[in-house]
């Protein structure tokens, strides 16, 4: 027998509190914003990203270093996203796309790198939160930046910023 509608409908609310979950850690990644990447776990929350296996606030602290020692510019961008929730758990696959710009010995580089987020997630005290997360490596791609293909200064009157004064946060 199928789901009565008010056990549809809350489905629906915990998955669309989890998607949002997932893409406010794109935004924190993406605009070095330590605080908002944080509220994303659960305290206790483990993550393994290959290099890096271990709990949240020592993930925050590798993963803000690296994206500002390597990096002047990231996107992270999903797709596919498929949430599975059982009661106060839920199990989401994510496919991440993630484009970052950065110099090594002097020359501009892209890096992109395609893999997926593997997330379980819980609700603690009516929060969606990743309790543990494995992101799994699919395929990745250095070359240099056609740096003669980029718009030129003041192209754009909003430029992305890596920090809380993007224009984003001025709402």
């Amino acid at each position: 027998m199928g789901k009565d509608q008010a056990t549809r409908m809350q489905e629906l609310a915990d998955k669309q509190d989890i998607h949002d979950a997932l893409l406010r850690y794109c935004r924190a990644i993406d605009r070095c914003d330590a605080e908002l990447l944080a509220s994303v776990y659960h305290p206790d929350a483990t993550d393994d990203h290959g290099e890096f296996v271990g709990g949240v606030e020592d993930f925050v602290s590798w993963v803000m270093k690296g994206l500002n020692e390597q990096f002047i510019m990231t996107t992270h961008a999903l797709s596919n996203v498929l949430i599975e929730v059982d009661g106060g758990v839920a199990h989401a696959e994510s496919y991440v796309n993630s484009f970052h710009l950065g110099e090594r010995d002097g020359t501009m580089y892209e890096f992109t790198f395609c893999g997926r987020y593997v997330d379980r997630f819980e609700r603690r005290q009516g929060e969606w939160k990743i309790a543990n997360r494995v992101t799994v490596f699919d395929w990745e791609s250095t070359r240099p930046a056609p740096v003669d293909q980029w718009l030129p200064e003041g192209a754009f009157p909003h430029t992305g910023k890596r920090s809380r004064e993007d224009p984003v946060y001025a709402r």
